[in-house]
């Protein structure tokens, strides 16, 4: 990504973040970036590109953030991580919950890219969940109702800290990891580690 490009994201992430994506404007984030409207538009030609590009640009940096170690093997820790990086990065945690709160009052574009992205995020969820555990999990949840519950459980947690940002940093990743742990069934994978050892 040009820098040029990267300043402006920052930009629309910043205005998007203050006033939302109804209530922003390409002007207001020319004036933010230090460009022209022509100059914003050259580069991102809508206001919906520009915020689509920004959640686009924020799954990367999450994606980036888990890369340096293997993800996959403890499930409860990666999501823990996630919601680590989050914390770290609240801007971009700002303008999903926007985005979320536009989609939730019917507008567009927010209202398609949140339906479409939780439909594929479940669907994509449900089908590891499947490949690791088969149709019931430890726990005993079917697939599909795992996924669900995963994903609202991020969201949950993505709200109470947005509210409540304790000095714990660690607080909430922490609750992800023991939620996820009970709600996956791995602490009886560690339970019965245990007492086989």
């Amino acid at each position: 990504m040009s820098a040029r490009r990267q300043e402006i994201l920052e930009a629309a992430l910043e205005v998007f973040a203050e006033r939302g994506f109804k209530n922003a404007s390409i002007d207001a984030v020319a004036e933010r970036a230090g460009l022209t409207r022509q100059g914003v538009l050259h580069y991102f030609p809508s206001k919906k590109r520009l915020l689509l590009e920004i959640l686009n640009f924020r799954e990367q940096l999450a994606r980036a953030n888990l890369s340096d170690r293997p993800t996959g093997v403890d499930w409860p820790a990666d999501f823990a991580d996630a919601v680590a990086f989050e914390q770290g990065h609240p801007s971009f945690a700002t303008v999903h919950s926007v985005v979320v709160a536009e989609a939730v009052t019917g507008r567009e574009p927010a209202r398609s890219y949140v339906r479409d992205r939780c439909r594929s995020l479940q669907d994509h969820l449900t089908i590891r969940l499947v490949e690791r555990y088969g149709e019931r999990l430890p726990s005993g949840l079917s697939a599909p109702t795992a996924a669900a519950a995963v994903l609202a459980l991020i969201e949950g947690v993505h709200q109470l800290w947005l509210v409540d940002p304790e000095p714990e940093a660690e607080r909430y990743p922490r609750i992800m990891r023991e939620t996820l742990s009970v709600l996956l069934g791995t602490d009886r994978d560690r339970d019965e580690d245990a007492t086989a050892g």
